[in-house]
């Protein structure tokens, strides 16, 4: 079975100008509830998120080490570390936990 790959770039195209194009002809004015507001507020932080700690587990050779270096850099960033300490500390968590388990 053959495949047209112009019909999935055209359906791709027509889905992303949808999803653009229909919030700016739908809602015209400002949005007044609380909690569609805070909805949208907090979409692109799950989204970031829902992509990113899969593949804090999935990149590492242990998974264990990914999931101590998560850990030890949500408890550093919530102590008020810099990006840059979470992010060394949570590379050395990993190469640690992968030198002990491998």
């Amino acid at each position: 079975m053959e495949h047209d790959i112009y019909i999935y770039i055209l359906l791709m195209s027509a889905v992303t100008v949808a999803i653009r194009l229909l919030p700016l002809t739908l809602i015209r004015g400002e949005i007044k509830s609380r909690f569609l507001r805070s909805f949208l507020y907090y979409v692109p932080y799950v989204t970031l998120a829902v992509m990113t700690f899969p593949a804090i587990i999935d990149s590492t050779q242990v998974p264990l080490a990914g999931g101590l270096a998560l850990v030890a850099g949500v408890i550093l960033a919530w102590s008020g570390a810099s990006l840059f300490q979470v992010a060394a500390f949570c590379c050395v968590v990993v190469f640690v936990t992968e030198q002990i388990m491998l």
